[in-house]
């Protein structure tokens, strides 16, 4: 359930509504946007609550009911959309994701050394990033697989930070090592194949870090909101999707990009929503056109994977991006932007 506060909103008339909450053992979420202050009531008996009753309460402008499994995730819960700011280092600069913000996110798939990692940094940056995504642990299929640098390669990522001023996005494998990844990371990333890992979920949930939610392989769009749920339920409100392709028959591509997920989100969730057409598409050259295509159905933004020379890559080179491919993509994203009313 969702109660929309007048504006502006009194302070007694919001303890009223916590202490209602908290005498029926209700959960009570505040989220305080620009015009309005909503509460989230979640809990056994929130059924039993009367709206008209709630209704009539002082400050109180409308009571709705959720009815989709992911209240806090809900567009109901937020129908105006959300933002999500990152950037919350010092040497970071701030960036919004949501509404007519586009960021663009791009970096190579795993943090191979300190010059590869100061040298995509610098031109992201060059080349109209907002973000460097990077991997020092790296969950892989095969165990025989380069598996990252661990600490030192977030100390990389650090310094490529305090160099460029973007804001680090690197994955977290477990729920033991994110106090070490809160030390680097600007946003936690939470990979496909984590994103039913629940103890994880709740645990990133607990901290105030961004989290980049990616959607799981084989999970259906109700799913991956409840994973978000799960962090939302913790108290973080600052959860950002990404679309990543899901396995379907198809063998073309590594997965199948789908984008009318995209649009399906926007229309159930307030959650930005970011694409990876790298891992969607599994080939570089097809990344240009699923970026421009992701960005004209309504996605926030990109996440790329860049690289100084893809062909050497440890991981995934066949479907990063060269510096130079890299800056004609970003500088053929300008035109579509503006057609679909939004800015890079």
């Amino acid at each position: 359930m969702v109660i929309v506060m007048s504006s502006p909103t009194k302070p007694e008339d919001l303890e009223r509504i916590v202490q209602l909450a908290h005498q029926r053992n209700l959960q009570t979420h505040i989220s305080h946007g620009e015009e309005r202050t909503i509460v989230g009531l979640i809990g056994g008996d929130v059924r039993e609550l009367d709206t008209a009753t709630l209704g009539r309460l002082p400050g109180v402008e409308r009571v709705v009911r959720i009815l989709q499994p992911f209240k806090l995730a809900s567009r109901a819960h937020q129908p105006d959309g959300g933002q999500v700011t990152i950037g919350c280092h010092p040497s970071s600069r701030r960036v919004t994701i949501g509404h007519t913000k586009l960021a663009i996110i791009a970096g190579p798939c795993s943090v191979e050394g300190r010059e590869m990692t100061m040298q995509t940094a610098q031109a992201v940056r060059e080349h109209g990033g907002h973000g460097l995504r990077g991997g020092a642990f790296k969950p892989r299929t095969s165990p025989y697989s380069f598996q990252g640098l661990g600490r030192q390669g977030l100390e990389y990522l650090a310094e490529a930070r305090q160099a460029t001023g973007l804001p680090v996005v690197t994955e977290v494998p477990a729920p033991e090592q994110v106090g070490l990844l809160c030390e680097y990371a600007d946003v936690l990333q939470i990979g496909a194949r984590n994103m039913q890992n629940y103890p994880l979920l709740q645990e990133v949930g607990r901290t105030d870090r961004p989290v980049l939610l990616k959607r799981g392989m084989s999970a259906s769009v109700e799913e991956w909101l409840m994973a978000a749920e799960y962090v939302l339920s913790q108290g973080n409100n600052r959860v950002i999707l990404c679309e990543r392709g899901i396995r379907t028959f198809e063998t073309s591509t590594r997965n199948t990009l789908d984008l009318s997920a995209v649009a399906v989100v926007k229309q159930q969730s307030h959650l930005p929503v970011l694409v990876d057409p790298s891992h969607g598409t599994g080939y570089a050259d097809l990344v240009p056109s699923m970026s421009l295509a992701a960005i004209a159905a309504g996605a926030d933004g990109l996440l790329l994977e860049v690289h100084p020379d893809p062909p050497s890559a440890l991981c995934d080179g066949g479907q990063s991006l060269s510096f130079a491919g890299y800056a004609q993509l970003t500088a053929g994203l300008q035109a579509v932007a503006a057609a679909v009313g939004r800015e890079m």
